[in-house]
């Protein structure tokens, strides 16, 4: 059984173990984890790991020192010593990055179960389900890449233009996405330049110099502007920023820049993992935590829960077929591989065209 830590403190600091697999216990199922995908949402998952407490799905033997990241993939159930859950299902999930999870379904039904394991129990369900491929709606077997890579921040970009619906944009005229290369960035424009004949906001994208050009090329953003041009954003227009970078340098020029005119300053991700910041007084209003999971919440009291997922898969189908065009999926076997990639996404020098899939059962 493999499983690959990073340290809590320095997420450079990286160790992949080979231990035994442990014997099941009563009610309890194996999954071989076939893969996962590797984003730069990982870094963001281990940035916040205190905060957010992705650190408590899957504790490590040393929790003071070492941490087990989380990421999307599909596994299936190679042993199963409870009743209810066939050897062979298939499903996609919240996993270790790791050969092997051991887990105790709970709430079984066709559509999958929940691990309830006690150590998880105060944890959002969200991430606690595990769905069975077979009866999933979003479950095509020629987009399993695609899944792993964007369904979980799909769902957090489909929660924020919804959310930002939801309070009718705080009265904003323009929306400033940073980090616009990346994923989530990505897939929430796309809902954006949607429902933009609706609600009028001009979207505007903020990359590298370095990937403006392929931002461009998606046609999600009526402008893009590279880092060192902010101040060049006209401040005279009511704005919303969304900050998918987590960079404190970025944010503070944003606020600075746009003053009061600035309605609304929110963090979803924290592709710049070592520039979060925190706790700085800025001008305009308080920058707030983006966190998906409470909007998921409100629409399912709004909406129920099966009308929530029509919506997302109604919008996940269109933004795949776009995905496809412009998508690279790179196949990476073992814990060599999984070390180069997952400080790739420290350095944040990974392609936004690249989509790495991390296998580790080798």
């Amino acid at each position: 059984m493999y499983i690959f830590e990073t340290g809590r403190q320095d997420l450079k600091k990286v160790r992949l173990m080979d231990t035994e697999l442990p014997l099941l216990a009563a009610g309890q199922i194996l999954l071989s984890i076939e893969a996962f995908a590797l984003t730069a949402n990982n870094v963001t998952y281990g940035l916040t790991g205190n905060m957010m407490q992705y650190w408590d799905f899957f504790p490590s033997s040393n929790p003071k020192e070492w941490g087990r990241v989380p990421a999307w993939g599909f596994a299936c159930v190679t042993e199963s010593l409870h009743p209810d859950v066939a050897v062979g299902t298939r499903v996609y999930g919240f996993f270790p990055m790791a050969s092997h999870l051991i887990i105790n379904p709970v709430k079984i039904s066709p559509n999958g179960f929940i691990d309830g394991a006690a150590h998880r129990s105060h944890l959002n369900i969200v991430y606690n389900s595990y769905v069975n491929v077979a009866t999933d709606p979003l479950y095509q077997p020629d987009t399993e890449n695609i899944m792993m890579l964007f369904r979980p921040l799909f769902t957090t970009s489909f929660l924020i233009d919804d959310f930002l619906g939801d309070n009718d944009y705080y009265g904003a005229e323009q929306i400033i996405l940073s980090s616009a290369s990346s994923k989530t960035a990505m897939g929430a424009a796309f809902l954006l330049h949607q429902n933009k004949a609706e609600s009028g906001q001009k979207i505007i994208g903020l990359t590298s110099s370095s990937n403006m050009e392929f931002v461009r090329t998606l046609g999600f953003y009526d402008q893009v502007v590279s880092y060192d041009a902010i101040d060049r954003l006209d401040n005279a227009v009511p704005t919303v920023y969304v900050d998918m970078a987590g960079s404190m340098e970025v944010r503070s020029r944003i606020h600075h820049h746009f003053g009061d005119v600035l309605k609304y300053s929110c963090a979803v991700g924290a592709s710049h993992w070592d520039a979060f910041g925190q706790g700085v007084t800025l001008p305009g209003p308080a920058p707030s935590l983006f966190f998906a999971p409470a909007q998921a919440n409100k629409r399912s009291i709004d909406w129920g829960t099966v009308a929530l997922n029509q919506k997302i898969g109604a919008s996940w189908n269109a933004y795949i077929a776009s995905a496809k065009n412009w998508l690279n999926v790179k196949n990476v076997s073992g814990g060599e591989g999984l070390e180069a990639v997952w400080q790739l996404m420290l350095d944040g020098s990974v392609d936004p065209k690249d989509g790495y899939i991390i296998g580790l059962n080798i």
